[in-house]
């Protein structure tokens, strides 16, 4: 037993037994590094990641790689998701040291945390044009005992070079920006131009979802109505849904493929991933109105409820790729076990689902979609909702029989900035589909979070919880998906108090992540055990905190009627303007945001006692570019879109559609509303 057997992250829980002498990041092991004069090492990791557990199996549970770790250093083990500001210092280097990250991440540092060396997986053997771990583990011994001031110069180097990094995107041009609307065309002809024309999606293997770039495209094709954007967009999405990314048996998407057909997986399910997709698949289906995207959405939700949802509403973190030790072995299947699960049924789903003999991955069958039900049914000539009832049917079944395998781990540390994109996936779903469960289901989420993640003053947020244990200051991005979590609740259910928590949290991020030009926001508070405190700016595996505050400022500036928030949506958007046309899809969430500052927002107002039974039937219509508020006579005067508003006592709901501080008419039917949004 190791000190993390005191840790509550699953993922050092599963390093507690290890013989390395693992720490927790903290105070005690730098402090133990500086008295004995040891280099240390930092290992990172996530308790879903494959080749995490291959290098523990290899490495860190054999007694003589252990023996010498603890012999020469001061080993430290980190999960991403509890610490992401370690995290993203420590790639940052790797990725400037190598050229490439990833995890595990394992990093050399000097006793103060200043990186001087670093990589990825390591074998247990030399092999893939790797140095064993071992052999790693001796050269930076060796280098640190007999070159030491070279270690030290190059930690003192590489820390200047990611402060100077940390910088670039976020300080003024000496162009000052002009925007126009052509550079909405840019930015999709440059999204077109890394496309998959064939398998569709972006890029090559690996091939990650890229739900903002391909919202980006959905609204480009409704502003513009260019068709390629709008093809990509689906076919995207379609080929996501047929593939072995998503989990045809029990619902829910796997992290990412690892081919370009979207056939194989890393079988880790996060919980960020399903968020952000059911937001995409819901604009998808406002669009089309396709009966695939609905049942996608409704699956999704299903898993979610029932393999990540805890008892108090908050929603657990991910699903390990592995159980038993094997990769995707909870997942896949051989053709016998569909045969005596389906009996006189297995044939046709086998010739569906691409289920043979041989396997069509690693000697067994990933379930997936070569062609979409629809025409699937129609060269069976069978009705598709038919289709749909059958299929379904099949995997009830078959997910009755999974539930006696062995199951993958559940991380169960639940994260606030995780929730808080799930609440605002269900308000999406919600506007979609117009069923109250989602809304009611996003509520309760939300309450969940508040119990779990704040202390009394609701000031001061926690980034992780477990057990009735919350710890770690919130992040940015905590931050930014919070109040975007309530923006959307306020708009969804037409609830105004929830713009109080808005108007508290922007305050508390404006006056404690602020960087010195007051434009941007670092990751984290002030803190003394990093060497850099970071501004991300880019979108990783979820949207930049710094774009989604950005989107913040500018919707709550409107609402609680603060121009310094609006205009400092606009100044961090001018500053990275060149960088979002060079590069949309690292930068999709900025890319709305500048699309819709170009196109312009339109704020739409609801007064009146049947106010919330329009409201539903607005949401349900594609209009991304839109901001509601709904009130009642009790409201007028205290929110800037409701004041000055007359009510009309014999009318259900009166309306009224306004852009840039210039409001229509009131209407009173939503036929007259969309006649104005549409002029």
């Amino acid at each position: 037993m190791n000190q993390l057997i005191h840790e509550t992250s699953p993922y050092l829980l599963q390093h507690a037994h290890n013989p390395v002498h693992w720490y927790a990041w903290g105070n005690e092991a730098f402090e133990k590094a500086k008295a004995e004069q040891k280099p240390v090492l930092v290992s990172i990791g996530y308790s879903a990641c494959h080749w995490c557990h291959v290098m523990e199996r290899e490495s860190f549970e054999d007694a003589a790689v252990a023996a010498y770790m603890n012999e020469h250093f001061i080993n430290i083990k980190v999960d991403r998701e509890e610490r992401p500001d370690v995290d993203h210092l420590y790639m940052d280097a790797v990725q400037a040291m190598t050229g490439s990250g990833g995890w595990p991440l394992n990093v050399f540092t000097l006793p103060d945390g200043k990186p001087f060396y670093g990589g990825t997986y390591f074998p247990p053997k030399r092999a893939f044009n790797r140095a064993s771990w071992l052999e790693v583990l001796e050269s930076v011994q060796k280098a640190y005992t007999e070159r030491k001031h070279v270690m030290d110069a190059q930690a003192e180097n590489l820390v200047a070079y990611l402060n100077n990094a940390n910088a670039i995107g976020t300080k003024p041009t000496s162009n000052e920006p002009s925007w126009d609307k052509a550079d909405m065309q840019k930015i999709a002809d440059a999204i077109l131009q890394q496309a998959d024309t064939t398998w569709v999606g972006f890029g090559k293997s690996p091939k990650f979802p890229q739900t903002y770039t391909i919202q980006y495209l959905l609204r480009h094709h409704h502003y513009t109505k260019h068709e390629p954007s709008l093809q990509q967009a689906l076919l995207s999405l379609d080929k996501m849904m047929q593939g072995g990314i998503y989990d045809q048996v029990g619902g829910g998407f796997a992290r990412y493929s690892t081919d370009t057909e979207w056939l194989a997986p890393h079988f880790e399910k996060m919980l960020y991933d399903n968020a952000l997709l059911l937001g995409v698949l819901a604009e998808a289906y406002q669009v089309t109105q396709a009966a695939r995207y609905k049942r996608c959405m409704e699956q999704t939700v299903d898993f979610l409820e029932r393999e990540l949802l805890a008892n108090n509403y908050v929603f657990n973190s991910a699903l390990d790729a592995d159980s038993e030790g094997v990769e995707g072995k909870f997942y896949t299947w051989q053709l016998s076990e569909i045969e005596a699960v389906l009996g006189a049924d297995a044939a046709q789903y086998a010739a569906m689902f691409d289920i043979t003999a041989a396997g069509n991955w690693e000697h067994t069958n990933i379930p997936w979609l070569q062609q979409s039900l629809e025409q699937w049914a129609t060269e069976k000539n069978l009705a598709v909702n038919e289709l749909y009832t059958w299929v379904d049917a099949c995997h009830e079944k078959l997910l009755a029989a999974r539930t006696k395998r062995i199951r993958p781990l559940t991380d169960d540390k639940q994260l606030l900035s995780w929730n808080a994109l799930m609440v605002t996936a269900l308000c999406k779903v919600y506007m979609a589909l117009g069923e109250p469960r989602y809304l009611q289901l996003a509520e309760q989420v939300m309450h969940g979070i508040e119990v779990a993640f704040t202390v009394r003053d609701n000031k001061h947020w926690w980034h992780t919880h477990k057990n009735g244990i919350a710890k770690i200051d919130a992040f940015l991005d905590d931050y930014a998906y919070l109040v975007q979590a309530y923006l959307y609740l306020q708009e969804a259910t037409g609830k105004n108090n929830y713009l109080e928590n808005v108007k508290v949290l922007i305050y508390l991020v404006v006056e404690n992540f602020s960087d010195e030009q007051q434009k941007f926001f670092y990751f984290s508070r002030p803190q003394p055990d990093l060497a850099v405190r970071k501004k991300e700016v880019y979108d990783g595996a979820t949207p930049s905190g710094n774009a989604i505050m950005a989107w913040n400022l500018y919707r709550a500036g409107t609402l609680l009627g603060n121009t310094e928030w609006v205009e400092r949506s606009e100044a961090m958007q001018q500053h990275l303007y060149y960088t979002i046309l060079r590069y949309p899809t690292s930068f999709g969430a900025w890319a709305q945001l500048l699309q819709l500052i170009l196109v312009g927002q339109i704020e739409i107002v609801l007064l009146g006692n049947l106010s919330k039974l329009y409201l539903e039937r607005l949401l349900a219509r594609y209009i991304p570019n839109r901001l509601v508020q709904t009130g009642g006579t009790n409201e007028t005067s205290l929110y800037p879109l409701l004041s000055q508003k007359i009510i009309s006592p014999s009318n259900e709901c009166t309306m009224y559609v306004c852009r840039q501080q210039t409001c229509s008419a009131p209407v009173y039917a939503l036929t007259e509303l969309y006649q104005i949004i549409q002029a």
